[in-house]
């Protein structure tokens, strides 16, 4: 049973301000477990990695890689090696883009619910001509139809680039399902994690996913951190766009030997405050549970989706179907911009997002041009919190009616 109130003491932001922080995609808080690992790293045995052999880098070295497993445990990967270290999600899906082996006439599919992260490197490899891009387009409600991609992939597909979790609608994309066609068509699949791997159980292996990029922000971590999870076989197949220390075994000055995975595709001195950082938030969110914040979040959603409903003009994107959706909502208000007003719940101590969300086909797809208001929660959001949301929307809407 989880316990917002009770966890909400860890988050010093939460526990000393009166904001209502309803930006979780974005980022999220940090609670003091994780700052307190990074800080110990700084204060106490700060060096570099897999280089001296002093104590001090020993130590580094040591809770670099305990990190590296945590991560991998947490969504079931078979190996620590399997995850390599990078900023974000987005540098996560570009290293796939810029060292995965495309061959002339081969295909790449992704949707027009993207975030620009999962879009603009296809984008810029179409327009190279390394590969032809197509699109499987979801409805107006962010949903995705197995049908479209079964449509879709063919011989000629040899990626299919998937966001999991919308940033935009909440939907959860049936990627089980794309995993299954994908390869039974000979293609592969790399997902967006970062919506997903927050806020429900992820298994890689149970879904046989190939490539997966998720990022320590947005999962109580600390910014700057981020990972993509590959299958052994399929990293190994990658070739690094990045070279230079630790990529390497040996050099000379025509030709070098490569490091075995995953040092081989992290080039150079690494983020070890925050890994270890994120190996920090692993181990808070497991202890709290996966399955305990997803459940606690869909309740969450029901009251959030609920509350909107009742908002005069008020115009939701996505499923009304809180079941259908993570705690994530955008929408818009008649008669009021999406920026005024982010800027008017800012005014009265709630944070929320206002824009296009890095997600422009798919707003300009609903005819959404200006954007909208994403309100984005997470476990330690509480029902209180909503409710003061939904009646300041109430009070908006009515002055404006």
């Amino acid at each position: 049973m989880l316990d917002a109130e009770k966890l909400r003491e860890d988050f010093p932001l939460l526990r000393e301000s009166k904001v209502i922080y309803f930006d979780n995609a974005c980022t999220t808080q940090k609670p003091k477990q994780v700052v307190d690992a990074i800080v110990e790293y700084y204060t106490k045995y700060a060096a570099c990695a897999g280089r001296s052999l002093h104590k001090l880098a020993t130590k580094t070295t040591e809770e670099f890689e305990k990190a590296r497993e945590k991560v991998a445990k947490f969504i079931n990967a078979k190996k620590s090696k399997e995850i390599v270290w990078t900023k974000n999600t987005t540098e996560a899906i570009n290293l796939v883009a810029n060292s995965f082996k495309f061959e002339k006439g081969d295909k790449v599919l992704t949707t027009n619910l993207e975030h620009s992260s999962g879009l603009l490197p296809w984008q810029r490899l179409a327009k190279k001509g390394v590969i032809s891009l197509d699109f499987v387009l979801c409805n107006k409600e962010g949903e995705l139809s197995i049908e479209d991609f079964e449509d879709k992939i063919d011989e000629k597909t040899k990626l299919v680039s998937v966001i999991f979790a919308s940033n935009v609608t909440g939907t959860v994309s049936p990627l089980k399902e794309i995993i299954k066609i994908a390869h039974e068509n000979g293609a592969l699949v790399l997902a967006d994690g970062a919506q997903a791997a927050p806020h429900f159980p992820v298994d890689v292996r149970k879904l046989d996913l190939d490539f997966m990029g998720f990022s320590a922000h947005k999962m109580v971590g600390p910014t700057g951190i981020g990972c993509l999870y590959g299958k052994e076989d399929l990293l190994r197949e990658l070739s690094p766009f990045i070279l230079g220390g630790e990529t390497i075994k040996d050099a000379d000055l025509r030709s070098y030997e490569p490091e075995d995975i995953p040092h081989r595709l992290e080039g150079g001195i690494q983020n070890y405050a925050g890994a270890i950082g994120f190996g920090a938030a692993v181990d808070y969110l497991t202890k709290i549970g996966m399955k305990n914040i997803e459940d606690y979040e869909k309740e969450l959603a029901k009251l959030l989706i609920e509350g909107l409903l009742e908002v005069p003009n008020l115009a939701l994107i996505g499923p009304k179907d809180w079941r259908k959706k993570n705690a994530l909502v955008s929408f818009n208000i008649k008669g009021i911009e999406p920026q005024d007003l982010a800027i008017m719940l800012d005014e009265n101590n709630i944070a929320v997002r206002s824009g296009m969300h890095c997600a422009y086909p798919f707003h300009k797809f609903i005819g959404e041009n200006k954007g909208s208001v994403r309100a984005s929660l997470y476990f330690y959001n509480t029902k209180e919190e909503i409710g003061i949301f939904i009646e300041k929307l109430k009070e908006i809407a009515k002055t404006l009616g």
